[in-house]
């Protein structure tokens, strides 16, 4: 009987922990005591699992003590593969996970990797850490796996259950057995890849692409902005065609998008291509912001000839209703008016304020009473904003402000500003 450790208690983590935890023994593991105090108390600071789903789960066990994890034969990793300052992978995380579980590992253990990576490195990387480790042969003492996480976070419709879930083991055995294992969870089923390396593969390109068209989208907006044509009402004509491709400009971070194409790129260098599409749609992206805060600084100086000008940058996180800000270009764009000598004040209803203040050192505002603003960026619409409505957000503005609606959620009205 399969008995399943999961290292890492995140966004892909956790939901996989409650699904297998309605039908197999599970114990899910993390090296914070604060998490797993709060997941033993069925709270989920990231507000993807409720009450309900973790009382379903009643044969997974939450810890934070290594030792508990010693007796599974099936050990998922889903701890994050970031990039480092220089946008190189950052393996520390899935080196340390591998080192922690070769401590444990026994004949016939299976281990699986959900954490996205460039191709070959489940087999060029990991594999050889966990042999040298446990002193165990590879594909006869051991076996290994991957199946991509697609977790889209705090989206209740397209959760673990809705998405297909591609598997793939080390030899044909393995792969059918890792393939029916994730049957047993997903309802949309499962497809099993032929090998390790293209499941590895289809998962980077499926967050390349979506960079590479967001990336094309915002080359748009540079592009109609100089030529003074309204990118939404062009993006509206051009949609009326079957076939055209829905993206809406805007910035991109986040763990997933803003990083993925990173290590695509470090491996395609490796093995003697220089990739040009791929780096060219990764920099737009990562330039846009800079585009953002030009646009904000020029309208406002238009409109004021104050040098004392103050501005209030709206939602945080990297995406809409999620409480995650790793990567996220809120952030980028707060540090460049401030670099232009602007007052600038941040709100998020949703994120935990003193930790973010700790990493970057920036106060998220509490208290907006007696404040007013010549520029307020919408830069986050979570759906809080959306109910609090334009005209009380506009509250907060001096008269004659800007009010930045970046990702155009509210009617169109011509004082406002769009990208």
């Amino acid at each position: 009987m399969f008995k399943i450790g999961i290292l890492g208690l995140g966004y892909v983590g956790l939901p996989l922990a409650i699904e297998f935890g309605k039908k197999y023994q599970v114990i899910g593991y993390d090296k914070k005591a604060k998490r797993i105090n709060e997941l033993k108390s069925y709270y989920d600071k990231n507000f993807d699992i409720d009450k309900k789903e973790f009382l379903k789960s009643k044969k997974l066990n939450f810890t934070n003590n290594l030792n508990h994890i010693k007796l599974c034969n099936i050990f998922i990793i889903t701890v994050p593969t970031p990039v480092t300052k220089k946008n190189i992978p950052d393996l520390r995380y899935i080196r340390n996970a591998c080192l922690t579980i070769s401590r444990f590992l026994k004949k016939d253990d299976i281990v699986i990797f959900e954490s996205t990576v460039y191709p070959g490195l489940t087999e060029e990387f990991c594999v050889p850490i966990l042999q040298r480790k446990s002193g165990l042969v590879y594909n006869k003492d051991f076996f290994c796996g991957y199946s991509p996480e697609r977790i889209n976070p705090n989206d209740k419709i397209n959760n673990i259950k809705n998405i297909v879930k591609i598997t793939s083991g080390s030899n044909d055995f393995i792969a059918n057995k890792i393939d029916k294992l994730y049957k047993k969870i997903i309802k949309v089923g499962t497809y099993k890849a032929p090998s390790i390396t293209v499941a590895e593969a289809a998962k980077i390109i499926e967050n390349a692409q979506r960079d590479l068209n967001i990336g094309f989208i915002n080359e748009l907006a540079l592009i109609f902005d100089k030529l003074k044509i309204d990118l939404n009402e062009v993006l509206k004509a051009a949609s009326t065609k079957w076939n055209f491709l829905k993206f809406k400009p805007g910035l991109v971070g986040g763990h997933c998008i803003g990083v993925d194409p990173y290590y695509l790129s470090y491996k395609s260098k490796k093995s003697g291509y220089n990739p040009k599409i791929i780096t060219a749609g990764r920099k737009i992206n990562d330039d846009f912001v800079k585009f953002v805060a030009k646009k904000a600084t020029l309208e406002t100086k238009k409109r004021f000839k104050s040098k004392k000008l103050n501005f209030l940058v709206l939602g945080l996180s990297f995406k809409e209703n999620c409480v995650d800000y790793r990567n996220s270009k809120s952030i980028n764009l707060i540090n460049i008016l401030k670099q232009k000598n602007f007052n600038v004040d941040c709100f998020d209803p949703l994120i935990d304020k003193k930790s973010f203040n700790k990493e970057f050192n920036i106060k998220i505002k509490l208290n907006l009473k007696n404040k007013y603003y010549h520029c307020i960026i919408l830069a986050v619409p979570h759906n809080y904003f959306v109910k609090v409505g334009e005209s009380k957000l506009k509250l907060k503005l001096i008269k004659n402000g800007v009010f930045f609606d970046l990702k155009n959620v509210f009617p169109k009205n011509q004082k406002n500003l769009y990208i």
